[in-house]
């Protein structure tokens, strides 16, 4: 690793915040409705989807016990804000005097979720703007709002300058008409960098990533089934994808560089790096943008000898020989590109979306992670067509068999997938030795029909 990421277990602080959440839900009968209703119909936890929760001074003093410091960030009336710098735990604003109890959720759009839970409450904050947000429900001393953040993490709402807007609608049409197949990934990755500065230019680092990746993953969404089911179930409570854990990008050697590059631009910060000891064979690079809460999983084919050295900042030369991800890359392309992202990791409840999916006739792979703070498992990959300009491509390099490109011309090969995560303790890592496995037992040459 490049440095010494253990990331500590908070199973006192997840257990506190949880209690009082279970208070909360007692008193607000909407709230819990809701949450029950996350669970049926979406398979997920009602803790997920929160942003932040507004307790009293009382809390403050065993919420710092356990790890929890003040957090940087702009509030209305200087009021303190706490959150815990190495888990993925809700933050918490501490109140004054005897405000009572509320809870902020975070879909991906108010609007859609008005819509759906056929509110009657005004949105405050223009839309577009860096913060809106909308009373759900109230009762009993208690208080359920829903925030929309668009490249902002503190809680003061702003007016949004005509100006402004102009540039957001450009900024995401920009991203939206972004040319994904290029002459050459050189061309392409050139091509995609002059609108990521031009983006910057009009909106700044923080929604030009919080645009890029919305549309990576409607794109990436528009070419798996399983993102399909789930992104419909939950848009019937108006959530959106508000409960990513992590994207997930799978590049050559010779492009790698040149992805974190971009990843940079965007505000990204880089966090542990992977690789896979002695078996050799792949890396990883994980990057987290901390304002708008994204964090990338960063693949690609490694050799024993480049473990040693920072491979996200090194250019590395073609290899004679392709790992699981630089022959997924070959068949498919960049994910940056044509590809797009191996897939999304959303955080669920494990059991019940695993078996609410089936139902929906998704199925779901064997899990790579189950621990009782980690468990992991991918959807049944989707199956692609190759395109044969691809398979001649490595033909003439001697990456691939005849026999073999046959096959995959004939078959296709493993694309994308969805992946079912729940973390407890606030557990913000990976486990190394699992992503060892998914990405052995995911290589398109284990994922042909018998012959």
């Amino acid at each position: 690793m490049s440095e010494p990421f253990d990331w500590p277990l908070a199973f006192e602080a997840e257990n506190f915040l949880r209690g009082r959440i279970s208070t909360f839900l007692e008193r607000n009968s909407f709230a819990r409705r809701v949450a029950g209703r996350m669970r049926e119909e979406t398979g997920t936890d009602f803790f997920e989807w929160i942003d932040h929760l507004v307790l009293g001074p009382e809390d403050e003093k065993p919420l710092r016990e356990f790890g929890l410091t003040r957090a940087a960030v702009e509030t209305a009336n200087g009021e303190t804000v706490l959150c815990h710098p190495r888990a993925t735990l809700p933050r918490v604003m501490i109140a004054r005097g005897e405000g009572g109890m509320s809870v902020a959720l975070r879909p991906e759009s108010v609007a859609d979720l008005v819509a759906a839970l056929s509110l009657d409450s005004p949105i405050e904050g223009a839309p577009y703007s860096r913060l809106r947000r909308v009373l759900v429900s109230e009762g009993k001393g208690t208080r359920l709002e829903a925030l929309e953040r668009n490249g902002y993490g503190g809680f003061v709402l702003a007016p949004l300058e005509a100006s402004d807007l102009r540039n957001i609608i450009q900024a995401r049409e920009l991203w939206r008409t972004r040319r994904r197949d290029c002459a050459s990934e050189a061309e392409g990755f050139s091509a995609a960098a002059g609108i990521l500065e031009e983006v910057i230019g009009l909106v700044g680092p923080d929604l030009a990533c919080q645009y890029f990746f919305e549309e990576e993953r409607r794109y990436w969404e528009s070419r798996n089934r399983a993102a399909q089911v789930q992104k419909r179930r939950q848009d019937g409570l108006g959530l959106g994808w508000g409960n990513h854990d992590h994207h997930t990008f799978r590049s050559s050697r010779e492009r790698f560089v040149d992805l974190i590059g971009f990843l940079t631009r965007l505000g990204f910060e880089k966090r542990e790096r992977f690789y896979a000891g002695a078996e050799a064979g792949w890396g990883a690079q994980v990057c987290e943008q901390a304002t708008v809460g994204i964090v990338v999983f960063a693949d690609v084919d490694l050799q024993p000898e480049e473990t040693r050295i920072d491979f996200s900042g090194a250019r590395l030369a073609p290899a004679a020989k392709l790992g699981t991800v630089g022959l997924w890359v070959g068949l498919h392309g960049e994910s940056l590109m044509h590809a797009g992202m191996h897939h999304l990791e959303a955080r669920f409840d494990f059991e019940l979306a695993r078996a609410q999916l089936e139902r929906q006739g998704v199925r779901t792979m064997k899990p790579f992670s189950d621990f009782e703070f980690l468990r992991q498992a991918f959807t049944e990959g989707e199956r692609w067509p190759v395109r044969e300009e691809r398979i001649d491509g490595l033909l003439r390099q001697g990456l691939i068999t005849k026999e073999l490109g046959e096959r995959f011309m004939r078959e296709g090969a493993l694309g994308s997938h969805l992946e079912n995560l729940q973390r407890r303790g606030g557990y913000k890592g990976f486990n190394q030795n699992a992503v060892s496995v998914i990405i052995s037992a995911t290589d398109p040459r284990k994922n042909l029909q018998a012959a």
